[in-house]
């Protein structure tokens, strides 16, 4: 009998320690992680992302979508900053990045501004992504949260993962909400993060087939677009990808809703139950949406963070250490 309560102990114990460990990338961010470290951190990257904005609004757009296309690809670790190098296959080469992912020199910025008040390099490249998204949404007037921070910054990327992880502007719904899906985010997550594209802009290449080939798009709408996004050629010019691009609104709701979404996988959401409801809803309820967004944003923030001992703190954003 003995033996066997001691039996029991040891599993419990175990047990314990491997659900401690597995718990243990979450509970190991904390909105308080910089504060003895270096208090003057998040007031120093407010001040370079509203300086950046100031001098392109656009800005905020590219630096909330870049923190989105990180946290996709093997979690939130800066990876998506990293050059190519013998050793390095970077992200920036991926296709939902080539000629499209932009605002890495504001993050260098960010970078050498944190690192020369704190005395050394102790904020993550990785933490910087997730506090200037924070940051570009609250400038253009949408929604603050309390961004979880302590990520540290991987020593790898992968252009492959990219490719394969960051949702296409292609995608229908059922393969958003698997893609969502595979990284621990539900169809409510899908739809306010989508609310994102509230801000910014899209290439041509990127809604070519929608608005020459769709029929669920207003006839006047994909008209016009088509003055901007000629049937060959012009890959680069840019659409809004809401009525108001530089305004944290709920007009990117309001526009799905009158077939106006100006990519394919925005429009999908209005093929589902659920996500059209949800898209109906926020289209009417701007505090709801804001409300929401932020918390998506803080667990998205939270996919598979490098904490402890893994990863490292880089010297420069663009290169390992």
């Amino acid at each position: 009998m003995e033996k066997m309560n001691i039996k029991s102990l040891l599993y419990l114990f175990v047990s314990l320690i491997s659900c401690i460990a597995t718990a243990s990338s979450n509970s190991v961010l904390s909105s308080h992680y910089y504060d003895r470290i270096c208090p003057e951190v998040l007031p120093t990257i407010k001040r370079v992302v509203e300086d950046a904005l100031a001098q392109e609004q656009r800005m905020g757009a590219s630096l909330l979508r870049l923190h989105f296309h990180d946290c996709f690809v093997n979690g939130c670790d800066g990876s998506i900053l990293l050059d190519q190098t013998p050793t390095i296959d970077s992200e920036k080469n991926a296709a939902p990045n080539a000629n499209s992912a932009r605002g890495f020199e504001v993050i260098d910025k960010i970078k050498d501004e944190v690192d020369k008040v704190c005395g050394r390099p102790v904020v993550s490249c990785a933490d910087i992504l997730a506090v200037a998204a924070r940051d570009s949404v609250v400038a253009l007037g949408g929604p603050s949260w309390k961004v979880r921070l302590g990520r540290r910054d991987s020593t790898t990327a992968s252009q492959s993962a990219a490719n394969a992880n960051i949702p296409a502007p292609s995608m229908n719904l059922p393969d958003l909400i698997k893609n969502f899906e595979d990284q621990g985010l539900d169809e409510e997550d899908l739809v306010v993060l989508s609310g994102a594209h509230t801000l910014g802009f899209a290439q041509c290449r990127n809604f070519r087939d929608r608005i020459y080939n769709e029929t669920n798009i207003d006839p006047a709408f994909a008209s016009h677009l088509q003055t901007i996004c000629p049937q060959v050629g012009g890959d680069s010019r840019l659409a809004p990808l809401d009525p108001t691009p530089n305004s944290f609104d709920v007009k990117y709701f309001s526009s799905l809703a009158s077939k106006k979404g100006l990519l394919s996988s925005d429009q999908a959401l209005l093929d589902g139950g659920e996500t059209a409801e949800l898209v109906l809803k926020y289209s009417g309820d701007t505090e709801e949406f804001w409300e929401d967004f932020a918390e998506s944003m803080i667990k998205m923030g939270d996919i598979k963070p490098l904490t402890g001992n893994r990863g490292e703190i880089r010297n420069d954003c663009r290169k390992v250490n």
